[in-house]
């Protein structure tokens, strides 16, 4: 827990911030969120030893849209604390949709972190078109164009040399698709074949920069999330997002993927040979 000294410090980091944002000088800040222009120096003089009442974080806070918790530094991020993002299809071409270019810039300020990434069925960095083409079928949110075009921009992200990316699934999620079952069930064995080899190619090549770890579905469950470092997490829950940027929340859900990695039943370096399994089972199987 922060101590006394390093929360008084971020809140004058963070309030000379928000006086700077608001494009205001200080007489005009002070008087738009209801202080003394006297009572607002003393809170951001080097010598106050004093935290700021509750009342007075309270106020800055709402008139000027950002959290609390983030002005005393028990969030990385100002505006929310946590928000509901619906997935929305792009009108303009093949361009990315406005909530996928917002995770993509998340992803690039998160640069220097280790990003940790749940996805819903396979990671979206390593489906092939055809993959992504019959995972959208009649999907009302967005279109396969759309996809692909994320997928590639997460890809090109991954190739990065500072990036730092961790992946779980559960190798039950991996059988299934191997074996053309749940929701691949009608997807051709080709494109199964192409999407394995595809995988096999990517983990090797991008290995240790992406570090893909397999746990045991039936020990552990996982939710589908990205977590941004110490910054956000980004839960799936169906056609929209709820992310969140309570410092406390992600570290919990950081310490619950930690869990999986824990648990993890086939490590990185393992992942192409296990695809390659899989593979050989796909072939034979002939479905």
């Amino acid at each position: 827990m922060a101590d006394r000294k390093d929360i008084l410090s971020t809140f004058q980091e963070r309030l000379e911030k928000v006086i700077h944002d608001s494009k205001q000088n200080r007489s005009q800040f002070a008087e738009a969120v209801g202080l003394d222009r006297s009572t607002l120096s003393q809170l951001l003089s080097p010598t106050n030893r004093r935290l700021p009442r509750i009342e007075t974080v309270a106020a800055i806070a709402e008139t000027q849209q950002v959290s609390i918790d983030w002005l005393i530094g028990l969030s990385n991020t100002g505006p929310m604390q946590a928000e509901m993002m619906n997935e929305q299809m792009s009108f303009e071409g093949d361009a990315l949709a406005h909530n996928d270019e917002r995770l993509i810039a998340w992803l690039r300020e998160a640069i220097g972190y280790k990003i940790r990434y749940v996805p819903s069925t396979l990671p979206d960095l390593l489906k092939t078109e055809a993959v992504i083409r019959f995972e959208m079928g009649d999907h009302v949110a967005s279109r396969p164009e759309q996809k692909i075009e994320t997928a590639a921009a997460r890809l090109a992200w991954t190739r990065a040399p500072e990036t730092d990316l961790e992946c779980c699934n559960s190798l039950q999620q991996i059988e299934t698709f191997a074996r053309g079952g749940g929701i691949w069930r009608d997807l051709e064995l080709s494109s199964r074949l192409a999407q394995l080899d595809h995988m096999i190619d990517l983990c090797t090549e991008l290995y240790p920069t992406l570090r893909w770890f397999l746990f045991d579905g039936r020990q552990r469950f996982a939710a589908p999330v990205t977590i941004f470092g110490p910054l956000r997490a980004a839960l799936y829950i169906g056609q929209m997002y709820l992310v969140l940027t309570s410092a406390e929340h992600v570290r919990t859900l950081t310490r619950q993927f930690d869990d999986l990695i824990k648990g993890a039943v086939v490590q990185p370096p393992d992942v192409p040979a296990f695809l390659k399994e899989q593979r050989i089972i796909a072939q034979r199987l002939r479905r």
